[in-house]
């Protein structure tokens, strides 16, 4: 994400770090993270609102009066009026209003475990303001989801407590993360965004696909599979190709060579139905059958029908809009 907004002074264009608002609901955030939780924020921009939330005169609220001062947190005293409705929430919200209205601020970072700030979040996002949400692992996905990016505040303290040695790379990859999107979609979700957007010989700038994989995926963090960079995530892929270029790092995919025998084995099964030749979808499910774990995307193509194209022993010929055969060439 860019960290930078632009001003404009004397006739120039100057680049300044974008402001963020922080928001924090001591109700449902435990106070071991707040280290952890600005630590974060400072990654996108500079932080110019800290306030959070609770009501200071529950017993509940002690530990979090330890650190106010230490972080330099300004208390926002919210009474439970009735028993069983969180006013925390409200006036959250409120605040976040008022000063998204005041104009002094590129971005916002809610940090809650709780699905009442979703709308709020999606207001946000509405009127031009990055997101970053943080919770504990319980968040319900539709908070998650509403922001532009979100954080496991687990995650993120985990990583610090590593090993040091672990720092640069894995931190223990193969622990269960069942709260956040799965590795087999993640790994589809590159792979289109490869085949969509990158280049044909050079694939795809790595920062810029982990951008786009962001925007399709906001709880995605390396941090939340066991990778603390990047590349490092990206290289246990079988099909993605990771070349260094200068200062930056290309992702493409590794396209497998189609070797004779997938070649003659579809001839084979385009020439037992005749000249006449066969549907497009019927060849394609046939292929299937005798190899289930058949991909075109492997092959560097994101459809069968441009996969088969990139034989020169076959034809395609439209019967309908809807309906091709393929007929090899004689």
């Amino acid at each position: 994400m860019n960290r930078k907004r632009m001003r404009y002074e004397g006739g120039k264009i100057l680049a300044e770090e974008k402001r963020f608002a922080v928001l924090i609901d001591s109700d449902n955030v435990s106070v071991k993270y707040i280290k952890y939780i600005l630590d974060e924020v400072s990654n996108y921009g500079i932080t110019t609102y800290k306030r959070i939330y609770g009501d200071w005169t529950s017993s509940n609220a002690n530990s979090w009066k330890k650190v106010l001062l230490d972080y330099s947190i300004t208390p926002i005293q919210q009474y439970s009026y009735t028993y069983g409705k969180n006013a925390t929430d409200s006036a959250m919200i409120i605040d976040a209003m008022d000063i998204l209205y005041s104009g002094k601020v590129e971005g916002f970072c809610i940090v809650s475990s709780d699905s009442d700030f979703t709308r709020l979040a999606g207001r946000l996002r509405e009127s031009g303001k990055t997101v970053i949400g943080m919770g504990e692992k319980k968040t319900p996905r539709p908070f998650i989801v509403a922001c532009d990016i979100f954080k496991i505040l687990e995650n993120i303290a985990n990583e610090e407590k590593e090993d040091p040695s672990k720092a640069a790379g894995q931190t223990g990859h193969d622990a269960a993360v069942d709260s956040v999107t799965s590795i087999k979609t993640i790994e589809e979700a590159l792979i289109n965004i490869i085949l969509e957007n990158g280049d044909d010989d050079r694939g795809i700038d790595m920062g810029e696909l982990g951008s786009r994989l962001q925007k399709r995926y906001p709880d995605f963090d390396t941090r939340n599979y066991g990778y603390s960079k990047l590349s490092k995530f990206l290289s246990k892929f079988d099909s993605l190709k990771l070349e260094p270029t200068g200062t930056a790092i290309n992702v493409s995919l590794k396209v497998p060579e189609t070797d004779n025998s997938m070649e003659k084995m579809i001839i084979d099964l385009v020439r037992s139905h005749g000249e006449k030749g066969v549907n497009l979808g019927t060849l394609s499910s046939e292929v299937r059958k005798i190899h289930p774990n058949f991909n075109p995307k492997e092959y560097g193509y994101s459809k069968f029908e441009q996969f088969i194209r990139s034989f020169d022993a076959f034809e395609l010929k439209n019967v309908t809009p809807l309906n091709k055969k393929v007929m090899l060439k004689k």
